[in-house]
């Protein structure tokens, strides 16, 4: 068919001809390149944090005047897209990059206008703080003399930084104020000592250190003003409200789902899971409780034989001084069943560094992945690993080691490292599409870790003595993930209580006291993030059964993986076409 028949067939049937969509595309790389070059400008901690390094050496003006001029900038975008840009002149897969950009303008403006972070929660100012000089020496792929030297000029905008947030905050909610505190002296820290140990040997070291002083100083006035002046006026409210709460979840998540069809999801699954744990439990009775009589079938002995089996198993732990050897280990034996069994091509060259978790980081978790950075992906990632804090009580690092015991720890290096975050953060960096790989969608990358635990033991991962403690402990791992989606909802669309939010965690999900009450913590400083585990994994799990239905026979684990990686961290919504797409395609 010659080409002038090609392209009056795509105009009847109201598809882009090649030579126009190739026009436009190229438009909007433009438009967002331009966007991106102006927000960078505005923001050089953001480029910074997605490894643009032009300027490292640069903090944001966060003024009421600057900020203003954010909020107009996204504004003016938003209107000029679709004028710069013709969406139905599109090619198909530069459609959806179409979307992406413009549902993320929407839901910034949104943000921008509902909420009052610089005002209202002082953690905001954290990244300034800290995180805009330790990204710069631990991320970056520049020179180490570059990164020091950027870290040095940044450093001296840190006092500027301190003296807006005495001007601006007002009224923050007690609990956000709290953990910016602690967070505040973590900085301190920091500068006094441990950047000097990141740094290492170098001939810039004088500079810095001169260049810390007045950083340290700042802080602690900081510090001051946080206990001694804002937190007797901390009576903010921090619940976000129905209302609120609905719209951000719908915006956030972008999954097609509204705030109550979520909660009935999530209550549903509760109750599937914890009859799977039971089943797992009466198994593993016999093992842990060989002369006892197991507890009457009903609900109240049901729970009481999952708790004591969670117990028995959760003693099988290692030491805190071999955890990050333990995590290692682990690494290796994952990896060697992903490939042995087709799970998913692993990237090359292996860029995930297993490292103990600085002290100022720890606490919270045993873990987390620091990926490279989607504009300088050569850079390293980390699977961080924390030894309990030195100065935890023995009966604190018991309950930290029984959590996260060596079954425990199988499954988060799974959900952090291989097939997990690493792995799918690794496909994303690789995307042809620029904005695919600056805008990522949280519900993909969360829900894809969630969905391989389950996934990794269901293709045999653990087979053996270690097969049922291993189950039990995803499932309990993947209950906290739902019970994080009520928690959510209920804390800020209802008058749930502290002590009503502690029961669910302790009796329903399983989860020791300190763990429950620093998530109560968490919920109330965010909304609508800790929904995104449990919808990220119904949706790709909802959508591995659909394909794998469709295909029958046909049906190949590691191709439909890679079909789903293959396009970057995209909303839910658009992965089923695209992964249609990829997998008409040879492997």
């Amino acid at each position: 068919m010659r080409p002038t028949i090609l392209i009056g067939l795509a105009l009847f049937l109201g598809i882009a001809s090649p030579m126009r969509a190739q026009n436009a595309d190229a438009r909007l790389d433009g438009f967002f390149k331009a966007h991106l070059d102006e927000t960078f400008r505005m923001q050089p901690l953001q480029a910074t944090l997605l490894g643009d390094h032009r300027f490292d050496h640069l903090l944001d003006d966060i003024s009421r005047k600057a900020r203003s001029g954010w909020l107009a900038h996204t504004r003016k975008q938003l209107a000029a897209l679709p004028k710069a840009v013709k969406r139905s002149d599109l090619s198909r897969d530069r459609q959806v990059d179409y979307d992406i950009f413009r549902d993320e303008l929407v839901r910034n403006l949104w943000l921008d206008e509902n909420t009052r972070s610089f005002e209202e929660d002082p953690r905001t100012y954290g990244g300034y703080l800290s995180d805009s000089v330790y990204s710069l020496l631990t991320q970056s792929t520049l020179p180490r003399e570059s990164n020091v030297a950027n870290a040095i000029a940044r450093m001296a905008q840190i006092p500027p930084i301190v003296a807006v947030a005495r001007e601006t905050l007002r009224n923050p909610p007690r609990s956000v104020l709290e953990t910016a505190i602690l967070q505040n002296r973590g900085a301190i820290g920091f500068y006094e000592q441990e950047i000097f140990k990141l740094v290492g040997d170098t001939p810039q070291l004088a500079s810095l250190k001169k260049a810390a002083g007045p950083v340290v100083a700042a802080l602690k006035q900081h510090q001051l003003f946080l206990e001694n002046e804002l937190l007797p006026k901390a009576t903010g409210e921090w619940r976000l409200g129905k209302k609120k709460f609905s719209r951000k979840l719908e915006l956030l998540l972008d999954a097609g789902l509204t705030a109550d069809q979520v909660l009935a999801d999530a209550e549903a699954e509760f109750a599937r899971v914890h009859r799977d744990m039971y089943v797992v439990s009466r198994q593993l009775w016999s093992r842990y409780f060989p002369k006892a009589v197991l507890p009457p079938d009903d609900a109240a002995g049901r729970r009481t034989t999952i708790a004591q089996v969670i117990h028995g198993v959760s003693q099988e732990h290692g030491a805190p001084e071999t955890l990050v050897q333990d995590a290692r280990a682990s690494v290796n034996q994952i990896k060697s069943f992903i490939r042995e069994h087709d799970i998913l091509r692993l990237p090359e060259p292996d860029r995930c560094q297993v490292l103990e978790m600085p002290e100022f980081r720890r606490g919270n978790s045993l873990a987390y992945l620091e990926s490279a950075l989607p504009l300088d992906p050569a850079g390293p990632s980390t699977y961080a690993v924390s030894p309990p804090p030195a100065d935890w009580t023995a009966a604190r690092v018991r309950s930290f080691l029984e959590e996260y015991n060596r079954h425990m720890l199988q499954v988060l290096t799974i959900h952090e490292a291989y097939p997990g975050h690493y792995v799918q953060l690794e496909y994303s960096n690789r995307s042809p599409s620029l904005i695919r790989r600056v805008l990522q969608s949280g519900v993909f990358i969360e829900g894809w870790a969630v969905y391989t635990e389950q996934m990794m033991l269901d293709q045999g991962y653990g087979a053996g003595a270690d097969e049922l403690p291993l189950r039990l402990n995803q499932l309990k791992f993947y209950l906290r993930a739902i019970i994080n989606t009520i928690l959510d909802h209920k804390m800020h669309c209802t008058a749930m209580t502290d002590d009503e939010a502690l029961r669910l965690m302790m009796e329903g999900g399983f989860q020791s006291e300190g763990e429950a009450k620093l998530k109560i913590i968490r919920a109330k400083q965010s909304s609508v993030q800790l929904s995104t585990y449990f919808v990220g994994r119904i949706a790709h799990y909802r959508l591995r059964q659909q394909i794998q239905r469709e295909l029958g026979d046909k049906f190949e684990l590691g191709r439909y993986h890679e079909a789903v990686l293959d396009h970057g961290s995209v909303p839910m919504k658009f992965l089923p076409d695209l992964v249609r797409a990829r997998l008409s395609q040879p492997r």
